[in-house]
Order: C-alpha cells, then structure tokens, then sequence
C-alpha cells in the first residue's frame, strides 16, 4: 500500500512542479509534455524493476541513459535542465522500493521547495544575462564596459568576448549585468518587453 501511495505523490508532485511551476513561468509547452512524460516512464520502469529480481542499479543505469538522450536531443537552459533532472529524480523516489515512505515524501517536497525558490522570479530579480552582437569591433576592456552599460542602462559585472571581427566591425560577447544601477540605469519592470503576452 506504501508504494501506491509513493505514485500518488509522484503525480501530486510532478504535477506541482510543471503545471504549478514550470509552465506559469515559462510558457514552454513542449517540455510540459517532455517532463511529464519522462516522469511517468521512469516511475513506471522503477516500480516494474522493484517487484523484479532485477537489481535498482539498472534502474539508476537507465536514469543515465534518458539524461544523455534527452540532454543530446534539443538544447536546454540551465534552468529547463534542473526541471528536467528534477522530474527524473521525482520518478525514481516514487519508483524504487526500499526506502521509507516517509523520508521519500520529504525528499519530494524538497525538490519541488527547491525548484519554487531556486527559480523565483523574486530572486534576484535585476540580474540579467545576453549574448549579444555589437555592430562595432571593440578590444579594449574598460571601453568595452562602458559601452555596454550606457547601451544597457545597468551594472555590468562580467563580460566574454567571443569573438571580435575587425574585417565586419563586430563583436560577440555574453555579458552578465544588473539592472537598476547603471549610468541609465532601467528597473527590471521597464526591461520587460512591451507587447502583451511576452516574457524575458
């Protein structure tokens, strides 16, 4: 009875975490369906390994192989990345015999406590982070700096070049800055993108 009750925990949680979470902030409807997806196999196969003589290793095996697929298959952000690996571990908790049920539900609940503040739009909301084109050929650091932040109306913090291209005048970059405290300083309610619906 304790490991039927670990499925409808799994459902309650996985649930949480995409519908709860993921999708009202995100808006990406493919990995809802990836997510949910994927949660729903590996508790599957790691209910059917646990009543087989098969060991929990080939379980944990298949955990790896489903991360290099999926993670091979599409590009992901970093934080898509965590609610990808968050769904698997969330199916293997509710899977896998052995454990208590107790310290299993607690586990699940703190995966999903995690991913509801790690990714909080409320947590440190002026950062930000572009990879951007500058239609000018800049290599001079400070220079550079300036530009960027006069451009940008924020703080930058980190700069890297990845390519400058004196032939074209460009230069490609990935810059890390914070809003709210630079020369032209913008709050992040005004960085917001003007149309309706958007997000950044």
């Amino acid at each position: 009875m304790s490991q039927y009750l670990l499925y409808a925990v799994d459902l309650v949680a996985i649930s949480v975490l995409v519908l709860g979470l993921y999708f009202p902030r995100h808006r990406r409807r493919d990995l809802v369906v990836a997510y949910l997806g994927v949660n729903v196999g590996v508790l599957a196969v790691a209910g059917a390994l646990g009543q087989s003589t098969v060991g929990a290793g080939l379980g944990l095996g298949l955990f790896g192989v489903l991360s290099i697929i999926r993670l091979r298959s599409t590009e992901l952000t970093q934080h898509e990345v965590a609610y990808y690996f968050s769904a698997l571990a969330l199916g293997l908790l509710g899977g896998l015999p052995g454990s208590s049920t107790g310290l299993t539900i607690a586990l699940m609940a703190l995966l999903v406590v995690v991913l509801a503040v790690g990714d909080s739009p409320r947590l440190f909301p002026r950062y930000r982070q572009q990879v951007m084109v500058l239609d000018r050929a800049i290599t001079d650091e400070v220079a550079l700096v300036a530009h960027l932040e006069q451009l940008l109306g924020a703080r930058v913090h980190r700069v890297a070049v990845q390519r400058v291209d004196l032939v074209n005048d460009t230069t490609s970059l990935e810059v890390r800055y914070e809003l709210g405290t630079g020369p032209t300083a913008r709050t992040p309610a005004e960085d917001q993108p003007s149309w309706p619906g958007a997000t950044r």
